[in-house]
């Protein structure tokens, strides 16, 4: 790898690396102020910063710079398997229990506000996510990021953010600012997974600018299977989560 690279690599890998250590903080912190901060969400945290890191940084991102198949596969990390993972870690509930007690009233507030609201709710976390994929793979910004530092560390960003975004919007193991009901995120969902199944059959019948008919055909198969294996997971999260509140109601 040239130099270039691998500053790239360095500075999209430092935020997350960032992220684990301050949230490993928290850990200890609550572990010594409050009672034992649950492992499973530490592992949870823990694997999703792992995959967000390799679709960023070492032999994979190298190699998804000429390689489709390889672009797919950081593509799945970074914006469905991390996202996920580091939701099941509920970081929000962990600052939460860290920050003083007028902090995290602030915190609170922010978090009640209309922007929030808005960017965080299913039909918008939708559009950001799989609208993105669709500017990604049906324009000219393939071809892009790969000549652009600054281009390739936006898509990288974006791809994260809005995984991660719709991802709290469709389950609520954090706070969830937004009040949408179960039926709502289910639609949403639904419309998820066939918007993302109809890109990866476009993308494998046209190709993006600078790949070859057989990697673009290799990539859409991972991205469709793949993505397909990750949204069954947010399937039966957001149906046990349901079924838990429907029990809840009933008891009551």
């Amino acid at each position: 790898m040239t130099n270039y690279e691998v500053l790239s690599q360095f500075l999209l890998a430092l935020p997350f690396a960032a992220a684990f250590l301050l949230y490993m903080w928290a850990v200890v912190f609550s572990n010594a102020t409050y009672k034992k901060w649950s492992p499973y969400r530490t592992a949870y945290w823990t694997l999703g910063i792992v995959c967000a890191m390799c679709s960023v940084a070492g032999p994979l991102a190298a190699r998804a710079h000429m390689d489709f198949t390889a672009h797919m596969a950081g593509h799945l990390l970074l914006g469905m398997l991390a996202p996920l993972l580091m939701a099941l870690g509920a970081p929000l509930t962990l600052l939460l229990r860290t920050l003083p007690v007028r902090a995290a009233r602030e915190v609170s507030k922010l978090l009640k506000g209309r922007f929030v609201r808005f960017i965080s709710s299913p039909v918008t976390a939708f559009v950001l996510n799989i609208g993105g994929l669709w500017i990604l793979y049906t324009t000219s910004l393939y071809g892009m990021m790969h000549h652009s530092f600054f281009v390739h560390a936006a898509v990288h960003i974006h791809l994260f953010l809005a995984g991660y975004l719709f991802t709290i919007s469709i389950i609520s193991i954090d706070p969830s600012p937004h009040q949408k009901t179960f039926t709502h995120r289910a639609s949403v969902l639904v419309l998820a997974l066939a918007a993302h199944g109809i890109l990866s059959k476009y993308v494998y019948a046209h190709p993006p600018m600078h790949v070859s008919a057989e990697g673009a055909q290799q990539g859409a198969m991972l991205m469709y299977y793949g993505g397909d294996l990750i949204d069954l997971c947010l399937i039966v999260l957001l149906c046990y989560e349901w079924f838990k509140r429907v029990q809840k109601v009933s008891l009551i």
